[in-house]
């Protein structure tokens, strides 16, 4: 393929003649494709991400109702109503966050949700000013679930100064900020899918860069590698820095939390992997799997569909050993963390090399990280 410039145009012509004729054979780089992507579009809207956003959307409404109940009935008791609430939403969010296409993209919704480690001086001079714009990109650290961990279980070790504390008129304002900017951003990036969107979702089911397959594929990867892989585990283990750090973990101040959340982002990946409905529905359609697998079959190449499902059982089992807080895990034996960083990480080599390269799908993002 190098060098055309230098072949005259008969040659050229007489080369493509010969490429066409060989009717069985396709080019080295090329692998047979008749997958229908349109079935598995709509799969993916339709029983994934359309009802993971409504469940999502349904629990920051109560999260919200939580919030107002608190704030007119202080007490240790709805204290804990509040938290189990925040703990029930972020759960569901784990369930979104790897969609990050459509208007979710557009309105940043990763971004005002779970930026984190959060940044406490933020939270505290928003606070105490009130003069703060929850929208704009410098506020990213000071809200949303990790700004919520830092209120609800950071802010007093005593639950009953942080009754008294929380419920002030400044800290309740704050907390009901927060919570109000995820429903509304929330609402418009389902308000989206069903006013249109998911139509336009489905129709774009060819095989370019700015297709929905190989969007989303894209977004699946980004976010496997760098939210679940290095933000969960890489970050707060020192794999970036060379020091590990406690309170870069999801959810450090209710720490006991951390290993579930990625517990329900690691379940959000596989059922998203092998094309399982959402929630209670366990309906199987047509996945990421299976298109691999009808690669694998159609050109009888390397089964990388199982290899990745083999190794994710891996990561199941190193979790096992990692304590229920990552960052007692980090702070007391870092080396398990690092141990659930590496065989995470060898899920990236196969997806972002194999898995690309079948699908014949191009990475559209840049990484800092050197893999």
């Amino acid at each position: 393929m190098q060098h055309l410039s230098k072949i005259s145009a008969v040659t050229l012509l007489f080369v493509m003649f010969l490429v066409t004729s060989c009717g069985d054979e396709e080019p080295m780089d090329v692998l047979t494709d008749n997958f229908d992507r349109s079935a598995m579009l709509e799969f993916w809207a339709d029983d994934i991400m359309i009802p993971s956003i409504t469940h999502y959307v349904e629990e920051l409404g109560g999260l919200a109702n939580s919030q107002e109940h608190f704030a007119n009935n202080p007490s240790i008791e709805s204290l804990n109503l509040l938290r189990s609430q925040w703990l029930t939403a972020y759960n569901a969010w784990q369930e979104v966050s790897l969609f990050d296409i459509g208007k979710a993209e557009e309105v940043g919704l990763r971004n005002y949700t779970n930026i984190y480690p959060t940044n406490v001086d933020l939270i505290e001079s928003n606070i105490a000013t009130q003069a703060y714009n929850l929208m704009l990109p410098s506020n990213y650290a000071a809200q949303g679930f990790p700004a919520m961990d830092y209120l609800l279980f950071g802010l007093r070790s005593d639950d009953a100064e942080l009754v008294q504390q929380l419920s002030s008129q400044q800290y309740a304002q704050y907390l009901s900020d927060i919570i109000q900017n995820l429903v509304m951003l929330s609402e418009e990036v389902l308000d989206d899918w069903t006013g249109g969107y998911r139509e336009i979702f489905v129709a774009n089911n060819g095989s370019s860069a700015t297709s929905s397959v190989d969007k989303l594929v894209n977004d699946f990867l980004f976010y496997y590698e760098r939210f679940f892989r290095a933000g969960k585990v890489g970050i707060p283990a020192g794999i970036f820095s060379g020091s590990e750090n406690g309170l870069a973990v999801e959810a450090p101040y209710a720490s006991i939390y951390s290993k579930m959340l990625f517990t329900t982002a690691l379940d959000a990946i596989e059922r998203f992997y092998d094309g399982i409905g959402y929630g209670a529905n366990t309906t199987n359609g047509p996945s990421l799997y299976d298109y691999i697998f009808h690669i694998v079959e159609s050109n009888n190449t390397a089964p990388i569909h199982d290899t990745i499902k083999d190794q994710w059982s891996v990561v199941r089992e190193q979790l096992d050993v990692v304590s229920t807080s990552f960052k007692n895990q980090v702070e007391t034996d870092n080396i398990q963390m690092l141990k659930l960083y590496d065989e995470l990480q060898k899920v990236v080599v196969i997806m972002k090399v194999d898995m690309m390269q079948a699908l014949n799908i191009k990475i559209d993002y840049v990484d800092a990280d050197g893999d």
